[in-house]
């Protein structure tokens, strides 16, 4: 009997036990976070409002096809000029500096050799013998007229004055070489030093001598450039050559310029190079002092106009290195249309609505009156609304809301 009372005991304990633990509250998990989308942000009502957004679409353009090359500023070889001095001698002075633009007939240097004093000498010399000769010329045309003389001392007096002719146009020509004046010489004013003057006006690119140095004759001075005449030369790829034409527009910008200018093909190479390519040569339309020999330039060469997926230029935006447009994310819109936008406080509905926006990356090829030519991922819609203004403003709540984020 006391065993019965016992199991009794147990049992209505256990069940006491089993309802007071089933008569606890369960717990409520904890809601899960949406995860955040990088490449979405979000507008109420209010902020679309304010930054005046407007949508468009990605329509066909008619914008000029181009070949992307690169090259350098060039000068032809008629505007390089490398200075010499035709005689040999010490360099007393000089004015070259590389990077300086002189104009034509600048003094360079000036070279000193005892030489030059010989030279004018001699010079002297055989113009007072020619002026002896020629009146022992007319001395005997008159003897020979009046038969007094033989007509051999004519023909000798004929003979020496017309060598000494020679050699005194050749001593002439000489002292000009030199930059020496020869009535100075002939006023007797002798000078051991000569001057080196700028042959065309242009900017001295390399300087090969210094005060003191002797130099022998022919040897450099300096190197200059006329830059009045400076074209391009880009290397073009041997598939694209066919399509290059006489005359075709070249816009390149050199290192460090921001303003693009244009060149005019007018000589195309015929020679193809190691690495497959052909030299094109362009002359610049509008030539400016910035521009100088051996800048390294980025071109596109215009070969026609096309249709393509074109955008005005506002819609594209930078960040990153990249380029991207936003486009309406129709499928977060409450109602899915676009026709949504600005009806929901019509509607009487007291929950804030929100606008949502993808970020899109995008290549980039020309920009063309105020329209840029993209390329676009293979899954995109053509019929997508995209923001052709108020990009700038999306991108920038974008990058606000990753760093308050962060």
């Amino acid at each position: 009997m006391m065993m019965y009372k016992m199991s009794y005991k147990v049992i209505v304990f256990a069940a006491l036990f089993f309802a007071a633990c089933s008569s606890k509250p369960k717990e409520e998990k904890a809601p899960v976070a949406e995860e955040h989308d990088p490449n979405a942000v979000e507008f109420t009502h209010e902020q679309y409002k304010t930054v005046g957004v407007e949508l468009g679409s990605v329509t066909p353009t008619n914008l000029s096809n181009y070949i992307k090359a690169s090259g350098t500023i060039d000068v032809p070889p008629n505007d390089l000029i490398s200075v010499a001095s035709p005689y040999g001698g010490t360099i007393r002075s000089t004015t070259v500096i590389e990077g300086k633009f002189v104009r034509k007939g600048d003094m360079l240097a000036t070279i000193e050799n005892p030489e030059f004093v010989q030279m004018q000498q001699e010079f002297l010399e055989s113009s007072s013998q020619l002026s002896f000769l020629r009146q022992d010329l007319t001395r005997q045309e008159e003897l020979v007229r009046e038969n007094i003389a033989a007509r051999k001392s004519l023909q000798r007096a004929s003979s020496e004055y017309n060598s000494m002719v020679a050699r005194v146009k050749g001593l002439e020509a000489r002292l000009r070489i030199a930059n020496i004046n020869p009535s100075s010489v002939r006023s007797g004013n002798f000078t051991s030093r000569i001057s080196i003057v700028a042959p065309t006006s242009g900017y001295i690119t390399h300087v090969y001598s210094n005060v003191g140095k002797f130099i022998g004759a022919n040897e450099l001075l300096a190197d200059m450039a006329n830059t009045n005449n400076i074209l391009v030369r880009v290397k073009v790829f041997e598939k694209d050559l066919p399509q290059i034409k006489m005359g075709q527009t070249i816009r390149f910008r050199a290192t460090g310029d921001s303003i693009e200018r244009n060149a005019q093909v007018f000589l195309i190479g015929k020679d193809i190079d190691a690495d497959r390519t052909v030299e094109v040569h362009g002359k610049i339309t509008t030539p400016v002092a910035t521009l100088l020999p051996g800048m390294f330039i980025n071109a596109i060469m215009e070969i026609g106009t096309a249709s393509t997926p074109a955008l005005p230029q506002a819609a594209v935006v930078q960040s990153g290195g990249k380029n991207y447009i936003f486009v309406l994310d129709e499928q977060k819109m409450e109602g899915g249309t676009n026709d949504n936008i600005g009806k929901n406080e019509a509607a009487g509905e007291k929950e804030e609505k929100h606008i949502v926006f993808r970020r899109v990356e995008v290549g980039v090829t020309v920009t063309e009156n105020g329209f840029t030519a993209v390329i676009l991922p293979d899954n995109f819609d053509m019929k997508s609304k995209v923001v052709i203004k108020g990009a700038y403003d999306l991108l920038s709540k974008m990058n606000n809301s990753e760093e308050e984020e962060g």
